[in-house]
C-alpha cells in the first residue's frame, strides 16, 4: 500500500535547564525556558497522538526519566539520537526505517496528525516530502526510503536551510513537495504567538 502511514520520528532534547531552548533564555530564564519547552514536547505528543503508525521518540539522552516516563504515557518507542550534528543524527534516524518514515520537531505548536498525513500521502507519488517554517527551515522531513543527501554537509539555524535542503535534493535527482508554510518557536519575539495554553502555568510544566 503506498498510502500506508509510515512511522513518525520526534526528535526531542532531556529537559535540562540551560541546555533547551537557550534563545529563548534571555525572556524567560533557564527554568522558564525549559519548562517552556516541556509543555511544547507534550504539546506535539499529544497533537500527533492518533498517528495510526509507530511512533519514535529520538534522543540523545534516553536514560533520562522525563523521557522514559513521556514515552510510557504516549506509547513511544525510545531511540537514541546518533551523530556528530543535526543532520548527521537526522539521516541516520531515518536510515533505521527502510520502508520510509516522517521527522518532526517540538517547536511548532501547529503540527498535529493532518499535517503529518499530507506529508505521508505525498510520499506516494515524491521522493521527500518536507513542510516549510516561516524561518527558513523546515518543521517535518519525510523520505520514502531513505536518503542522505539533504543532510549531509548542511549548516543549520540560518534562514537559507530549506533552500540549501532543496539544492541537495535537485542535485541528488530526488522530487520534493513541499506542504504549506507553518511557524516554529525559537525566538522571544515568536512567544505572543503561542496559545495562552501553552504560555500559561510554565512553572507547573515540570
Amino acid at each position: 500500500m503506498p498510502n500506508r502511514p509510515r512511522p513518525l520520528l520526534i526528535f526531542a532534547k532531556a529537559p535540562i535547564p540551560g541546555q533547551v531552548k537557550t534563545r529563548l533564555i534571555p525572556a524567560l530564564g533557564a527554568e522558564g525556558a525549559c519548562n517552556l519547552y516541556l509543555k511544547l514536547l507534550r504539546h506535539s505528543l499529544q497533537q500527533t497522538i492518533d498517528w495510526p503508525a509507530t511512533r519514535y521518540l529520538y534522543a540523545p539522552q534516553i536514560d533520562h526519566p522525563q523521557l522514559q516516563q513521556l514515552a510510557r504515557e504516549h506509547d513511544l518507542v525510545l531511540r537514541q539520537q546518533v551523530g556528530i550534528d543535526l543532520g548527521r543524527r537526522m539521516a541516520n534516524a531515518l536510515a533505521e526505517h527502510p520502508h520510509g518514515a516522517l521527522l518532526i520537531g517540538s517547536d511548532c505548536p501547529e503540527m498535529n496528525t493532518a499535517a503529518v498525513q499530507q506529508a505521508n500521502a505525498a510520499l506516494a507519488t515524491y521522493d521527500t516530502a518536507i513542510i516549510p517554517s516561516e524561518d527558513g527551515g523546515y518543521v517535518l522531513i519525510g523520505q520514502r526510503e531513505p536518503n542522505p543527501a539533504p543532510f549531509n554537509g548542511m549548516q543549520w539555524s540560518h534562514d537559507k536551510v530549506l533552500h540549501h535542503t532543496r539544492q541537495r535534493l535537485q542535485a541528488a535527482e530526488q522530487s520534493l513537495w513541499e506542504g504549506p508554510t507553518l511557524w516554529d518557536l525559537d525566538e522571544p519575539r515568536d512567544l505572543a504567538r503561542l496559545p495562552q495554553s501553552l504560555l500559561s502555568d510554565m512553572a507547573g510544566a515540570a
